[in-house]
């Protein structure tokens, strides 16, 4: 929710808060006129003092439920990690409440505990944890009118675990931080205590446990019902409703949305079998397929493998993703029935189906017999971007001339790759790396350089039905006194 929405919330909320408080004040103000004038009738009932029940209900009601969370913590966390959240009370402005500076407590409690809170509508005082920088008072903002309290140092030191059950592991435990505090009201005649619990979280100790922690908060995020038994979530859902989540969070986590033919190709890996389009709504998926039981012939599940494919778009290939100029979620065989249509030198980007978050060049050579043939350049990762860019090892590869369908490659590429600046001192020669392919399986040299010598390259995995050419970086020494270029060392070579 934007900042102005809530604001407007709040403007609500504190109206409201008057007008209660004002007809509270009115039913006061009747008791004690009736009391001094005796007013009294055996047959007409009193019916006073449950009005003045109802209002202070309605009063409690109303504060109760707008202590919120403003921003909330991360909801994968790591031991001995700093994190953030924001605490809000939207009725902060009215009832003297922002003279006092209420003090908020954060505690983390386990999905048990976050239940019984809920039951018996009473904050737990029992915790699972130990969290540092966990108490702080909430202050009024004279320009923004809120009251608010922001915790920017909490660290969670500890952890207490509930035994596992079955195949349960610690990334599918939830926990949640629970905000507590009280204060009086109006002339300090009533006292309220006031709790929230945050979303659920997943605590982790370690970067390697993310991925499934992401699996559990995003399954939880997507279907868990708005008046749910803590933290209940289903273990079958619809894929058509599955697949609009896993949009939603790659366009929170990338830029774009998916397309139609995107989810599609999902489903069809999700559920290791070819599917009609578009998908029936009644096609459901267990949360087993999800993320537990592994792509047949692979060691890793479909999040894992969706997974890596949205973190190395937000990494590396950002830019390029919101432009539509990598089309990532498209099986092997579909690509090259596209590329054998166009003329050689046509390229497209897909994400790899065995290595995970890896992305594969796939482009129209010509073969030794003039007939088109298509190519897969050994995936590229994270580590490979870190040393040079997608955009720019696709500017060194002469081979590559249009991107899919007939886009010249400098036009979707040029703006994200890396300009070639001035040597720092002009009494050195100025170096740059290359990526080149390397020689394809009928030993035909593609981007050779003089004096580069030759390699057979042999595929990793014989069961591929297409080539893969290799990759290699050179280092170029640049003499800008004579312009002349010359092959030097050998940086990197990885065979296909």
């Amino acid at each position: 929710m934007s900042a102005s929405n809530l604001d407007t919330i709040q403007a609500w909320c504190e109206s409201l808060a008057e007008i209660i408080w004002s007809t509270k004040d009115q039913i006061r103000l009747a008791i004690k006129n009736k009391s001094k004038l005796h007013v009294e009738q055996d047959d007409v009932p009193d019916l006073l003092p449950q009005a003045m029940v109802d209002v202070t209900n309605l009063l409690k009601t109303l504060i109760t439920n707008t202590f919120i969370i403003e921003k909330q913590p991360p909801q994968v966390m790591k031991t001995n990690t700093r994190f953030a959240a924001t605490v809000r009370l939207l009725v902060g402005n009215t009832l003297n409440i922002k003279m006092v500076n209420p003090q908020v407590k954060v505690s983390i409690i386990s999905e048990a505990q976050a239940r019984q809170t809920q039951q018996t509508n009473k904050a737990s005082e029992q915790s699972c944890g130990e969290i540092m920088n966990n108490i702080g008072n909430l202050e009024y903002n004279e320009t923004t009118k809120q009251l608010s309290v922001s915790f920017r140092n909490m660290q969670l030191k500890k952890i207490k675990r509930a035994e596992k059950k079955g195949t349960e592991c610690v990334m599918d435990e939830k926990f949640a931080l629970l905000f507590q505090s009280s204060f009086a009201v109006g002339h300090g005649d009533l006292v309220f205590s006031v709790w929230t619990i945050s979303l659920p979280v997943v605590v982790i100790v370690h970067g390697n446990q993310e991925p499934q922690s992401w699996a559990t908060i995003t399954w939880d995020n997507a279907f868990a019902d708005i008046n749910r038994i803590p933290f209940q979530v289903p273990d079958k859902v619809c894929w058509n409703q599955l697949a609009e989540a896993l949009s939603m969070k790659f366009r929170a986590s990338t830029g774009r949305l998916l397309t139609q033919e995107n989810m599609h190709f999902l489903c069809e890996k999700a559920f290791k079998t070819s599917l009609p389009y578009p998908v029936q709504n009644d096609l459901t998926i267990m949360w087993s397929q999800f993320c537990k039981e592994p792509i047949p012939d692979r060691s890793f599940t479909f999040w894992e493998w969706f997974y890596a494919a949205m973190k190395v778009t937000r990494e590396h290939l950002r830019g390029p993703w919101m432009d539509g100029s990598i089309i990532g979620f498209i099986h092997k065989s579909k690509a090259e029935d596209y590329l054998l249509k166009c003329p050689r030198g046509t390229f497209l980007l897909r994400f790899s189906d065995s290595e995970l978050g890896g992305i594969t060049i796939a482009w129209v050579n010509e073969g030794n017999d003039g007939q088109p043939q298509i190519l897969h350049i050994q995936p590229f990762t994270a580590k490979d971007f870190s040393t040079r860019s997608l955009s720019d090892r696709i500017r060194d590869f002469d081979d590559l001339y249009y991107l899919f369908p007939n886009k010249p490659k400098h036009e979707a590429f040029d703006r994200y790759t890396t300009p070639v600046g001035p040597p720092r001192n002009k009494n050195y020669i100025a170096s740059e790396v290359r990526a080149v392919l390397m020689p394809g399986p009928n030993n035909n040299p593609m981007n050779s350089y003089p004096n580069t010598p030759s390699y057979n390259i042999q595929s990793p995995d014989a069961s591929r039905d297409t080539p893969s050419s290799g990759v290699r970086l050179l280092t170029n020494a640049v003499n800008h006194s004579k312009k002349k270029r010359k092959c030097i060392t050998l940086q990197e070579y990885a065979s296909g």
